[in-house]
């Protein structure tokens, strides 16, 4: 055999090759692991992606090991033993383990990878340069079998000798309990499954940091964004959800503006330990992060951006989405993509229907974390939270535990939920849930301490990406959607939305955009706190409150900025679901009494004996009691549109009295950068007081739309205190007097060439009513998700001639 020192290829008995020679192609010489490296070394470092350089056993090196020690026979003995029940899955592993570990290698081979090591050392300049040694077997990553975690990886290995006996343990692991049991459940020959062992540079993240990335949503398979894990240290801790990340996402479609940074979303992990190097015979240790390191994101918005914009092209060149991992080097600030493998649920997923599901009798709240998949279940608790007590779980419970590895698969695929302390959406658990098609809640800090075994509880994904460990057993109704087949309608039929974090959920419906996004839901669930009380944080007589601000808002120089930055990205999210369809943004319409709920807001607002009808809407928008706030909700809307690039975006102004109060709240707007008609803004009003009916025409050569809410229309044409329980029944849409408001405003908006729709809930709670709209000319109609099938059955039904 003959080496090529340039690049650690083998000529003749190829047993070790560089990864610039091999590309994916080549999966049955090297495995899914390293033909996709070599593929992209050769095809994509030319594009200015890094990967960090290395060399690669062959398959048929693997073979000839096990022939030159004589062990197939053993190994096949024993499988047959395991197969035919006559001895245990552990006892099995074990033994063929023990029985690669004392294998010696072949002259040739050993030869072969002691040049190839030297050949690195004199490439990187780096005597006894430290390396990567990766399990890559021939079945995997292929696109219907993800081997998640099923070989083993070794960090920080030095030396020809240590490397030498890492790869050979990367041959046992391959008889791993979990690897044997996941190959009899694939129903993969046990014995036609190789080993390739990758050798790759390693790069400093245990001085930097690492994670993971898809370039696709893992929950809902939303194909627009890359989402991001990140930790201090060395990857592992990431992938085996030993580590709670920080999560960002970055929006695809607008990346393509290097002006533009569309990160929709941020949010910090806790990070308590970062994996490092070590000296001895650990090469690696886990030690505890500092309370800075705790405190701050791992990349910066620039390095979020360069690791999206790789994603896409990784995702372009292979043609499908795709799972990554990626490192940042801590002493030259360099970052690099270390794996790439095909994503193996989302993009199997069918797009023909959604299923939906819905919880009555809901318990009180005893954990929460991220929501994997969005199904929900109840079971009864199990905790383990050690490997070597899997024996005692009971089939069909909710498995809680601290984190899962691959060694647990065997009882996960017997659970009906799984629930973790620790992990982000990258994590072993989460993957492992979403191949198996299980409801999981990852991260939640202490489940394994508010649990009890054999506790009753309903494990809910239903909800977004927050998931919710519940007390007893809710009723649970799951719905399946078909979308499939819907009919086209002259009629746009759109989407009310309030909550950021289920918006991807809905992006398969055929939607013509969003018709009311809520802002007030992100500044309730997502902010918290009153704008003024970060406006005039020193004036804050609230103890309670100042201290609760104090801990949302670090990091954050500017106490105002919190409030920008989460309201911008929240609604980023909603407005990234349907791009480039118009999404229709509402300014904060809460009542007096609701502010005043949020953290430090009782202190700005005016006790009032009829919120409803009070200080609410446009008047605050020009208000000196409030005008600093709406000015960050500017910012915010701002930010949304010419920052991240977000031009879909249209503002809509509610309970809007009056042309005069039209025209201060237009004047407050453009004075904080949002002049309608300036970058393509739109700027509609809600129409929902009889005074913008009977001044339709007036209101309409102010704004560029109508939007008509239903609810308070019918509160102020009928008099009805739609908050009031003694006046339910008398609280009617369909009532004439509503109808003839709603058929005369619709009339008067097409007369001036305004558009109109309703997002009132009319047409979701009796989807008869959207034939009534249809009949009078509106423009669109804006429905809850869960509703929007049945609605666009009856828009058609009603657009049909005769």
């Amino acid at each position: 055999m003959t080496l090529d020192g340039s690049n650690g290829s083998t000529r003749g008995a190829v047993s070790v090759v560089g990864f610039e020679t091999i590309g994916r192609g080549d999966v049955g010489r090297v495995g899914g692991k390293n033909a996709s490296l070599g593929e992209m070394i050769a095809t994509l470092v030319p594009r200015g992606i890094r990967v960090p350089p290395g060399f690669a056993t062959t398959a048929q090196a693997y073979r000839d090991f096990i022939a030159a020690n004589g062990f197939e026979e053993t190994i096949r003995t024993r499988l047959a033993d395991l197969a035919a029940g006559r001895v245990a899955l552990a006892q099995t592993g074990e033994a063929v383990r023990a029985l690669i570990l004392s294998g010696a290698w072949p002259p040739e081979t050993e030869a072969a990878i002691r040049a190839a090591y030297a050949a690195l050392c004199l490439r990187t300049g780096k005597p006894d340069v430290d390396v990567a040694v990766r399990s890559s077997a021939t079945a995997e990553d292929l696109p219907d079998a993800s081997f998640a975690g099923q070989q083993e990886t070794f960090l920080n290995i030095r030396g020809a000798d240590a490397l030498l006996d890492a790869c050979r343990r990367c041959y046992a692991s391959l008889f791993t309990d979990r690897a044997i049991s996941y190959r009899i459940a694939k129903g993969f020959d046990h014995m036609a499954v190789a080993l390739s062992v990758g050798v790759q540079q390693m790069v400093r993240s245990d001085l930097g940091g690492a994670g993971v990335m898809f370039s696709i949503d893992t929950e809902t398979g939303f194909p627009d964004v890359v989402v991001i894990d990140a930790a201090w240290g060395l990857g592992e801790n990431v992938v085996q959800g030993a580590v709670d990340p920080d999560e960002y996402q970055v929006f695809k479609p607008l990346l393509t503006n290097p002006a533009l940074k569309p990160i929709v979303h941020k949010a910090l992990g806790e990070k308590t330990r970062k994996m490092i190097y070590a000296d001895g015979a650990q090469p690696t240790r886990n030690v505890p992060t500092s309370k800075d390191e705790r405190a701050r994101f791992v990349l910066s918005d620039e390095e979020i951006l360069t690791l999206a914009r790789w994603a896409v092209t990784i995702e372009a060149h292979y043609g499908c989405p795709m799972d990554m991992e990626w490192a940042r080097d801590g002493e030259t600030g360099e970052m690099f993509i270390v794996q790439a493998r095909p994503e193996t649920v989302q993009s199997r997923a069918g797009a023909g229907s959604l299923k939906s599901y819905s919880l009555t009798g809901r318990g009180r709240t005893l954990a929460k974390g991220l929501a994997i998949g969005s199904a929900a279940v109840a079971g009864r608790v199990c905790i383990i939270e050690n490997a070597r007590d899997i024996d005692r779980f009971v089939d069909g419970a909710v498995l809680v535990t601290g984190t899962t590895d691959p060694d647990w698969v065997p009882i996960m695929k017997r659970a009906a939920a799984i629930v973790t302390d620790h992990g982000g959406r990258t994590s072993h658990a989460a993957i492992v849930s979403r191949e198996l098609g299980l409801p999981a809640i990852v991260g939640t800090g202490n489940a394994t301490q508010v649990l009890h075994d054999e506790q009753d509880v309903t494990v809910s994904c239903a909800d977004g990406d927050e998931g919710f460990v519940l007390e007893g057993t809710a009723g649970i109704t799951a719905e399946t959607i078909r979308i499939d087949d819907l009919p086209e309608t002259r009629t746009k039929l759109m989407l009310n939305l309030a909550n950021p974090a289920a918006a991807f959920r809905w992006w398969r419906l055929p939607a013509d955009g969003v018709g009311l996004a809520r802002m007030e839901f992100v500044v309730s669930n997502h902010i918290r706190v009153h704008p003024m009380a970060l406006v005039r944080f020193e004036e804050l007589r609230d103890e309670t409150a100042r201290v609760e601000i104090e801990r949302l808002t670090a990091g954050y120089v500017d106490k105002t900025e919190y409030f920008v930055d989460r309201l911008s990205r929240g609604l980023a999210r909603i407005a990234a679901a349907l791009h480039p369809r118009p999404v229709i943004v509402r300014m904060s319409d809460f009542k007096t009494n609701e502010y005043a709920g949020l953290l430090g807001g009782a202190q700005f607002e005016p006790a009032e004996e009829n919120p409803m009808i009070g200080f609410r809407g446009a008047a605050r928008y020009y208000s000196p009691r409030y005008r600093d706030g709406f000015a960050l909700e500017c910012r915010a809307i701002r930010r949304l549109r010419e920052d991240m690039g977000f031009d879909n975006v249209v503002v809509m102004i509610p309970f809007c009295r009056s042309t005069i109060e039209a025209d201060k709240v237009l004047d407050v707007m453009a004075g904080n950068g949002l002049k309608r008609g300036v970058n393509g803004l739109e700027v509609y009003v809600m129409c929902e007081i009889p005074s913008n009916v009977v001044l339709a025409a007036e209101f309409a050569r102010r704004f560029d739309g109508f939007s008509i809410g239903s609810n308070d229309l019918t509160q102020l044409t009928l008099g009805v205190d739609r908050d009031s329980g003694e006046l339910a029944d008398l609280f009617d849409e369909q009532d004439p007097a509503v109808k003839w408001m709603i058929s005369n405003v619709i009339a008067a908006a097409r007369k001036a060439g305004a558009k109109i729709g309703l997002c009132g809930q009319a047409p979701s709670d009796h989807p008869d009513f959207a034939g009534f709209l249809v009949e009078c000319g509106i423009s669109s109609i804006s429905v809850s998700p869960d509703s929007f099938v049945q609605v666009k059955r009856v828009v058609a039904k009603a657009e049909a001639p005769g």
